[in-house]
């Protein structure tokens, strides 16, 4: 499926009671498996049994890469969780490490600027039920927000 666009969102949202942020990422399923095999030089593919640990593998070091958080200007730990597909997208879950109370998140996206000089990443922020919305467009990767 070829889509004219290429666009992903990521929602980065701070549960204030396990005090972490809860990142999801969401993109096309073929632009997310194009780009870990232009990075990981091998072929990836959704909805295929044979291929989930390595997807596991390979989204845990992508986003690692491709995604940085920084809470109060301390550089946050974010761990892989993992991901859901369905027939035309995949969410990836990521988890930060506890911080209380944020007031100042920076964060820098990245998601399939290695693939598309054209990706635009939709990214929410959300720190106690306040939403703060911005679209990064490639290759603006950066974004700061005060709550």
């Amino acid at each position: 499926m070829k889509h004219p666009y290429h666009v992903g969102s990521v929602e980065v949202n701070y549960n204030a009671k396990s005090q972490t942020f809860e990142i999801t990422g969401r993109f096309f399923l073929d632009d997310l498996e194009n780009g870990l095999g232009k990075k990981y030089g091998s072929s990836f593919h959704f909805n295929d049994e044979k291929y989930k640990a390595r997807l596991n593998e390979a989204l845990e070091k992508y986003c690692a890469d491709y995604f940085k958080l920084k809470a109060d200007g301390r550089f946050l730990k974010v761990n892989y969780v993992g991901y859901e597909e369905d027939s035309e997208s995949v969410n990836v879950f990521l988890e930060s490490e506890t911080v209380a109370s944020p007031k100042k998140v920076e964060t820098a996206v990245s998601f399939l600027y290695n693939l598309y000089d054209d990706q635009i990443n939709i990214v929410h922020l959300i720190v106690n039920g306040e939403r703060k919305s911005e679209k990064l467009t490639y290759p603006n990767r950066y974004l700061y927000r005060q709550f």
